[in-house]
């Protein structure tokens, strides 16, 4: 399932019917056409083909993903490995910053950085990165505790090797396999996030086919006209269960343990 959401994204503009409505095109004689084959999920309130939108939206949702997952799993995993090896007080101050970062709601907060920040679909990434880091910390600070223990990082002591060449050429290898689990996981969580911030507006601005925004537009209009808001919704429930089937699936390979 996953598989067929990344190809639709990249084939989008050579497969929709009406790529031009993703891109502004209006046909107001067409508006609310229910699904039919000549539009296979209908049209919305200005003639726009909702297939070739919610098709076209794939691309930009994975970009979302992408960027928001990249950018707070860099961050979270440099600043757990680094709590975690060191300890003391920078343990203490890095945790006690991802404490008040996890005190208050994450949609919440993304709400207030976008918002501070200014509508936009660049915005919406960067304040959902700055709130998603925590998580990522919490696991890399765990893993690290537990792997500087070890004894190949006695080992790597002992030969005089440097701190940073002790924690990214030796712990954190180690620890990859369940980051990689967790950025799987999220990553669907980070497109619905970023759904939602579409949906009040302070995403992807139109005519960009952003699902959440396409869900706002549907949402006056639901239920006579269901199709506008049903075709999008379904889209995002698809890219974020395909992305958790994912993470399981990586979690039974990677963590064979987890299964038990």
């Amino acid at each position: 399932m996953l598989l067929i959401v990344i190809v639709i994204a990249f084939i989008a503009p050579m497969i929709v019917p009406y790529p031009e409505d993703a891109t502004g095109a209006t046909h107001v004689l067409e508006r609310f056409q229910s699904p039919s084959k000549a539009h296979f999920f209908g049209t919305d309130k200005i003639g726009r083909d909702i297939f070739s939108r919610v098709f076209m939206g794939a691309g930009l949702a994975l970009q979302v993903g992408i960027v928001i997952i990249s950018i707070a799993a860099t961050i979270g995993v440099t600043l757990g490995a680094v709590a975690g090896y060191f300890g003391r007080w920078i343990d203490d101050l890095i945790m006690r910053i991802t404490d008040i970062f996890l005190a208050v709601p994450a949609l919440v907060l993304a709400i207030a950085i976008t918002a501070a920040l200014g509508k936009g679909i660049t915005n919406v990434m960067i304040g959902i990165s700055l709130v998603w880091w925590p998580g990522f910390a919490r696991l890399t600070r765990s893993l690290v505790l537990s792997l500087k223990e070890e004894a190949f990082v006695e080992a790597a002591n002992g030969i005089g090797a440097s701190h940073a060449r002790i924690l990214f050429r030796h712990i954190l290898p180690n620890a990859v396999s369940p980051i990689i689990v967790k950025m799987s996981t999220d990553f669907g969580f980070a497109v619905l996030t970023a759904a939602a911030l579409g949906f009040i507006g302070l995403g992807a601005q139109p005519p960009t086919p952003e699902w959440g925004a396409m869900i706002n537009d549907g949402r006056a209009y639901f239920p006579s006209e269901w199709w506008v808001a049903t075709f999008p919704g379904l889209a995002i429930f698809v890219v974020v269960f395909s992305w958790n089937l994912l993470g399981d699936g990586l979690r039974d390979v990677l963590d064979p343990r987890s299964r038990r």
